[in-house]
């Protein structure tokens, strides 16, 4: 096929505004238990954002913690702290402590999801929709030196662009699958005892989710790569205007390669039932593991009441984390084609990430899907569906990185509380 790079130089018509994705993957834990009945009641992760992270069936996950002789997973009890008056007053302490703590645990894990992993969010997108570029950043060690030449030459803000569009997006997902599975017998959450058809009408709940959330999440996408040498200075609402005036087809100056959203549907539902899909499949397969192996460490030796606090949180942190990172590496390649697809004829200007100064514009001209992964396969090989992997890679080294400070500190802070 013949290359489809347009000669001309015609983003001189850019827009300044649009928006960022990249949604809530954080969990926060459930209340502690305080009896063996309340163990009934699980923990429960909001859905994300279409082609983000930490998607999952819905199911809920049981906490971790000390088996006893009736439920071989039951979570930690408070019988320990409780004999008479003082150890009474200590449980309610340690209560209090474990349910603040559990509040902190989740809230690290929001902030590394949605402002500490950002700048590797806008650089890693950059990357994928920039077919100009000679170098593709496949390892993080090329990522970190052109994220300091873009914040030496335009300052921090160029790494944290978009960010605030991540909530709007997150809020119109949320809200606009509240509304279809209030209206519709389509259910939110599957339960344990499933059926071929409980599972279809779930997915099928999460495809419109994503079709309703497509043209925020499009708006999203361009004020991340959006360069901010030349992007104007947008409020925060303005993802919701061009979201909605890309569904009109107004008030947004577009050239004639704009892919209509009809086309769009199909990309960006397949990436993000995809992500969803494997996300449940891996998680449930690391809580599983986890459950067996702090299920035999219990019974292979008394476990500390710090131990057990830390297993009913933990483990589900971790699944999550390895889900998101096993669908991110996975469905890499299909996210490159689906943000090349949504901004294409948005006359969005990039910066150039091989110099780390200077813009590009983007003058794709894909017909669609098919023809984007045919173009970047013969042009820019194999390897050009990677482009910015290294992001990826520094993104949850970071993730990583805060799970076990917090780890470290939630143990310290149990330690001189028991």
């Amino acid at each position: 096929m013949h290359p489809r790079r347009p000669d001309g130089f015609d983003g001189l018509g850019y827009r300044g505004g649009a928006r960022d994705q990249q949604g809530f993957g954080g969990t926060f834990p459930a209340r502690s238990f305080s009896t063996g009945s309340d163990l009934g009641h699980w923990v429960t992760t909001p859905p994300d954002i279409p082609g983000s992270r930490n998607l999952h069936w819905g199911e809920k996950s049981p906490p971790y913690g000390v088996p006893t002789t009736s439920t071989p997973y039951e979570g930690p009890t408070e019988e320990p702290f409780s004999s008479g008056g003082s150890g009474s007053v200590q449980g309610q302490s340690s209560e209090q402590l474990n349910r603040f703590a559990g509040f902190g645990i989740g809230l690290a894990s929001l902030f590394t999801e949605n402002v500490l992993a950002h700048p590797c969010i806008v650089l890693r997108r950059q990357c994928q929709v920039n077919y100009h570029a000679q170098h593709y950043h496949l390892t993080p060690f090329t990522v970190i030196n052109i994220m300091y030449s873009f914040n030496k030459t335009q300052g921090p803000r160029a790494l944290w662009k978009g960010m605030g569009s991540t909530f709007i997006v997150q809020g119109v997902t949320l809200g606009a699958e509240g509304i279809i599975s209030e209206f519709t017998p389509l259910p939110r959450e599957v339960l344990h005892k499933w059926s071929p058809k409980q599972i279809g009408e779930h997915l099928l709940l999460k495809s419109l989710t994503y079709a309703v959330a497509m043209p925020f999440y499009s708006a999203s996408l361009i004020e991340t790569v959006q360069s901010e040498i030349i992007r104007d200075n947008t409020g925060i609402l303005e993802c919701v205007k061009e979201g909605i005036g890309r569904v009109i087809g107004m008030g947004v100056p577009h050239s004639k390669r704009l892919l209509p959203l009809l086309s769009l549907i199909f990309p960006t539902v397949l990436h993000g039932v995809l992500h969803y899909i494997i996300s449940s499949i891996i998680q449930k397969f690391v809580l599983l593991i986890l459950k067996r192996k702090t299920y035999n460490s219990h019974l292979a030796e008394s476990t500390s009441p710090v131990q057990s606090m830390l297993d009913a949180y933990f483990p589900e942190l971790i699944a999550n984390f390895a889900a998101s990172l096993c669908s991110d590496v996975i469905l890499y390649p299909l996210e490159t084609v689906l943000h090349r697809l949504h901004i294409q004829g948005t006359r969005t200007i990039i910066d150039n990430t091989d110099l780390g100064y200077e813009v590009l514009p983007i003058n794709t001209q894909y017909e669609g899907m098919r023809d984007c992964i045919n173009t970047i396969r013969q042009e820019e090989g194999v390897f050009g569906f990677y482009k910015g992997f290294g992001a990826v890679i520094i993104q949850y080294t970071l993730h990583a990185a805060v799970l076990q400070i917090t780890k470290i500190i939630y143990s310290t802070l149990l330690q001189n509380n028991i």
